[in-house]
């Protein structure tokens, strides 16, 4: 059992509630999508409630008889247990139990959300000894809200309409735990917490948790002694995995992924995720019954025949790129040029290596990436990862701490790849950074970059010949970069993930106030907010001669306190525009945060991204509103008309136009 925030509130909660009724919430929601691990959640209350109740398991093979039926029965719905009729120590505690919000085993023509609004009113009329759990995902919750709407089931809809809020991530979102005005109802947003932070009670991170689970070293074959040998990349993984700066760089990965996207690994991601890394993916049914050290194996034989010089073949010549790539720090950064391949064999072909087996099998393995290769449950996820994060395309100038007393900035790998594959290679070889495999594939690569340069072959295309070479190179140095960064947390971005970090973790002392006084300075021009009075959100502006502006005093921008007490950590901060009732909260979105920081080194605001445009003209657009209605803001404002240094002002008598610098 991987220990949750979430896991401790219900442990406190059985105990609370197996004392006698008082005042605790007696029905718990718990709100979230597949994978949150809510059926643990569930199980592991059972459990604790029995052990308060003095049960000595007759609570859990009571619920145990109605959740694992005979064969040819349904799991009912709603499962409840009177703990009286026990013989344990509570009198009149009654157990409701829906593991599943969206089952409708039982209803008689009733729809998941009509169901849930009759369980809710009916426990919500139950007497203090009544207890009702239950697991729901957002989408029976808006339904069950709707229904209640067009019902006009009056106390279901204040309920609903209180749980909606509660889970939400808006930045005025009440209390959780309790639920904000139903002192006996509990709520929690299972999808927001993050399981990559230690629970605040104390203990390891879930994730870290799970991670060292799967590298339990008595699960898994001695190394070398696999069907793959030395050369296996899920034993070499794990090998290296196991070391505390590769786990923690890892980890320190996914984390900034959360950071960067705002989006939550679930427990179903990670146990997918590990599953990949550790185990691979095979695309090809004939090696989907292949356990991962046998399919290792198989390659291994075939990459032996190629080495051996054999005539270049699909299988053969790719095998090395394939067990390089199924290593986890290259499963994890699997972007590769997914168009490369067709333009480069017709080069290959002009240069007469057509023979060669590694120039073969580069292009083999470049086209096979141009069909689906990731695991589809996990793949969005993966190439959020490789789009957000991935080494090979971090700043020349990152810092990468080799060992403890070696480091050096990622530039020194390029200058020495882009003079020679091998001499990149005799760099980085003494570091003992790189696996047996990829030193392999790069010595072969550097072979293939040596053949490049002499003169009979570049004398029948020279043009093609610099093509290839510098492919290969780049594709050298990609791998490298990406061996490197995974185990050193040396990603793209790095520095900038870092400080968002510990803004988000609130760890970051004032740089939440400064991003705040920059995003002032990128919504108002100078000292003044402008509002365009000619179009509406959306539409282009018209000629400078033809714009109107209202012109008003600029608008401040301070940090949001969110109320945190009841709730999990949110995931997102929030900056307050403006004061009074033109007041609006926006979201500090990554994009955001990463265009003021990179706005103080010197970038220009014409270069920021459109998500961040879109953002500010988004938010201008929400002021505006409540600004043109707003008196006491309208008495300091002007009108601009065209581009005439003319304004309009309002006066004692009415309206006059003033010039700049007289009337």
């Amino acid at each position: 059992m991987f220990e949750t925030n979430l896991l401790h509130r219900l442990e406190d909660w059985a105990k609370a509630i197996a004392s006698g009724p008082g005042n605790i919430p007696r029905i718990l929601l718990l709100v979230g999508g597949p994978g949150n691990g809510k059926t643990e959640a569930i199980e592991s209350t059972v459990g604790w409630l029995d052990a308060a109740l003095g049960a000595n398991g007759m609570l859990s093979g009571e619920l145990k008889k109605s959740f694992f039926p005979p064969d040819g029965i349904a799991v009912p719905r709603l499962v409840r247990v009177d703990a009286s009729g026990l013989g344990v120590g509570l009198q009149g505690l009654g157990l409701s139990i829906v593991q599943d919000a969206s089952a409708v085993v039982g209803a008689t023509g009733k729809q998941a959300a009509q169901l849930l609004l009759d369980e809710l009113e009916s426990v919500q009329s139950a007497g203090p000894g009544e207890a009702y759990l239950c697991c729901v995902n957002r989408g029976v919750l808006d339904d069950a809200l709707i229904e209640a709407i067009d019902r006009d089931r009056v106390g279901s809809r204040r309920l609903l309409e209180a749980v909606t809020r509660a889970v939400s991530l808006a930045p005025d979102a009440p209390s959780c735990w309790p639920l904000a005005g139903f002192s006996d109802v509990a709520v929690w947003p299972m999808d927001a917490e993050s399981l990559m932070l230690p629970p605040i009670a104390g203990g390891e991170e879930p994730a870290r948790s799970l991670f060292r689970t799967a590298l339990d070293e008595t699960k898994w074959p001695a190394p070398g002694s696999c069907a793959g040998g030395s050369s296996c990349p899920f034993c070499g993984s794990r090998e290296r995995l196991a070391r505390e700066r590769e786990e923690a760089s890892l980890l320190q990965i996914l984390r900034w992924f959360e950071v960067a996207s705002g989006k939550r690994w679930s427990f179903r991601d990670l146990f997918t995720l590990a599953s990949y890394l550790l185990a691979g993916h095979r695309v090809s049914p004939r090696d989907a019954s292949l356990e991962p050290c046998e399919w290792a194996g198989k390659l291994v034989g075939l990459d032996e025949v190629a080495r051996r010089g054999s005539k270049p073949s699909k299988d053969q010549s790719m095998a090395i790129f394939q067990l390089v790539a199924s290593q986890y720090q290259q499963a994890l950064f699997h972007r590769w040029e997914r168009d490369a391949g067709p333009a480069l064999l017709r080069e290959i072909k002009e240069l007469g290596l057509d023979d060669d087996n590694t120039a073969m099998g580069l292009q083999w393995f470049l086209s096979s990436r141009r069909t689906a290769y990731l695991p589809a449950m996990i793949s969005s996820a993966l190439e959020g990862v490789a789009e957000i994060l991935d080494p090979a395309l971090a700043d020349p100038d990152t810092e990468v701490q080799a060992t403890r007393n070696t480091s050096f900035a990622l530039r020194e790998l390029d200058v020495r790849f882009s003079r020679s594959v091998l001499e990149g290679l005799e760099y980085v070889r003494k570091l003992q950074l790189l696996s047996k495999l990829e030193v392999d594939l790069i010595e072969r690569l550097a072979g293939l970059d040596a053949a490049l340069s002499v003169g009979a072959i570049r004398r029948k295309r020279p043009a093609s010949a610099t093509n290839v070479q510098r492919f290969v190179r780049d594709f050298a140095c990609r791998l490298v970069r990406r061996a490197l960064g995974t185990r050193t947390a040396a990603v793209l971005d790095a520095p900038i993930l870092t400080d968002f970090q510990r803004v988000l973790e609130d760890t970051a002392g004032d740089d939440l106030f400064d991003v705040a006084q920059e995003v002032e300075q990128l919504l108002n021009r100078n000292q003044d907010f402008e509002i365009s009075l000619t179009t509406t959100f959306g539409q282009p502006l018209p000629p400078m001669i033809r714009r109107a502006t209202l012109v008003v005093p600029a608008r401040s921008v301070q940090p949001l306190e969110a109320d945190k007490v009841g709730r999990p950590a949110s995931p997102i901060c929030f900056l307050k525009v403006g004061d009074g009732r033109s007041g609006q909260a926006i979201a500090l979105t990554y994009d955001l945060f990463k265009a003021v920081k990179e706005l103080e080194n010197g970038m220009s605001v014409a270069s920021l991204p459109r998500s961040v445009l879109a953002l500010l003209d988004t938010t201008r657009a929400r002021l505006s509103g409540p600004i043109v209605r707003d008196k006491l803001v309208l008495d300091r404002a002007r009108i601009m008309i065209g581009s005439s240094s003319a304004s309009v002002v309002q006066r004692r008598s009415g309206f006059a136009v003033r010039k700049e610098g007289g009337r």
